[in-house]
């Protein structure tokens, strides 16, 4: 009797034992963050170097000969169309604007006596007074001075351009640049214009990027995969400074027609707004190209990412909570700091977010839904 009461006392504190290393192993799960992965459609895209240039820029140069008399606006600073940017000395075309408008009375005057004298000759024929030669002598003056007051005209129009030279403006909205003459500087323009400054119209820019010819082929069998992304939405970002945080968008309007045959890429070209002048011609950028769409594409956090010798991994979690290391490839990281898996992972598995220093292969987890 005494040794069938001992048999159930020790086997009561074997059991007793059993539960609290259970109920102990319990405790001592990690309690680890997990979550699904995010499963949506996303815009495929590739990152070029590209640099801006103005969509117009104008050298401004002086067509006459004289001395510079005065440069009237600042260096660096927006100018308006047809504002004044330097006035060379017009005493000379000014003055040859005066012989050209006498010149052009005296021929005038000319041809009016010309044609009342032919009038006159008509009327004369009649009654024999005057020869036939001399009616015909008088209509040929009439052609001559007729011809004299055209060329009057035309120096005088020419007199008045050379004299607009003198008052050098800018033909477009922009900023000047550094004047290439100084106040009393000689100006030798005339037959061979010399440059003066360069306007840059800058509220629009234009961004150039390359692209290799594999990549494009690539673009081509997206496209014939039915991804292509629409004409309508396909629009570039811009990206400025060492950690692009910096950001503008733009718009495809170019495709080079060829390849270099030097460097084996294509040029392509986007436009961009630039109303606040922040922007400036010569500036290098990032151009991030969309060129495809991925349907239902697998995202996870990227800061879950582990890596090792053989690449990349995730700490997946199975049915029972305990932690599995999973190789996996990756696609492009998306804007919100998620990153594509091409392939590993399924959509209805788990995977740890946080605390990846804390898990290993086959450890058992408290898994906190995400």
């Amino acid at each position: 009797m005494k040794t069938n009461t001992y048999l159930i006392a020790l086997f009561g504190v074997l059991l007793s034992g059993c539960g609290k290393k259970e109920t102990s192993a319990r405790m001592e799960a990690l309690p680890v963050e997990v979550a699904k992965p995010l499963v949506k459609n996303v815009t495929l895209t590739r990152d070029y170097p590209g640099y801006l240039t103005a969509e117009t820029s104008v050298d401004i140069v002086g067509r006459v000969n004289g001395t510079l008399l005065s440069k009237l606006y600042p260096s660096g600073q927006r100018v308006k169309k047809g504002q004044t940017l330097f006035v060379v000395d017009p005493t000379l075309y000014q003055n040859a604007v005066k012989q050209a408008e006498a010149a052009l009375k005296t021929a005038k005057a000319n041809l009016d006596y010309a044609r009342s004298n032919y009038e006159r000759m008509k009327e004369a024929i009649k009654s024999d007074a005057v020869s036939r030669i001399q009616l015909a002598q008088a209509e040929s003056n009439v052609q001559i001075y007729e011809a004299a007051v055209s060329n009057a005209e035309a120096e005088l129009k020419t007199a008045r351009v050379n004299l607009s030279y003198c008052y050098i403006k800018s033909p477009i909205d922009g900023i000047a640049d550094l004047a290439e003459y100084s106040d009393g500087a000689y100006i030798s323009g005339e037959g061979n214009p010399v440059k003066m400054t360069t306007v840059y119209q800058d509220s629009k820019l234009y961004s150039y990027f390359d692209i290799s010819d594999n990549q494009y082929l690539a673009f081509e069998l997206l496209r014939a995969a039915d991804t292509k992304i629409p004409e309508a939405d396909h629009s570039v970002t811009l990206r400025v400074g060492a950690d692009g945080s910096k950001t503008w968008q733009g718009k495809l309007n170019y495709l080079s027609p060829s390849f270099s045959l030097s460097t084996g890429t294509m040029r392509l070209r986007a436009e961009l707004e630039n109303p606040d002048g922040v922007l400036k011609p010569g500036l290098y950028v990032s151009v991030t190209l969309p060129y495809a769409t991925a349907e239902k594409a697998i995202l996870v956090d990227n800061a879950s990412i582990g890596t090792d010798q053989l690449g990349k991994f995730l700490y997946v979690v199975n049915d029972s909570n305990v932690v599995n290391t999973r190789h996996v490839e990756l696609g492009q990281l998306v804007d919100d700091g998620m990153r594509i898996v091409t392939s590993g992972l399924s959509p209805d598995e788990r995977y740890v977010t946080k605390a990846l220093m804390k898990v290993r292969q086959g450890m058992k987890i408290q898994p906190i839904q995400k």
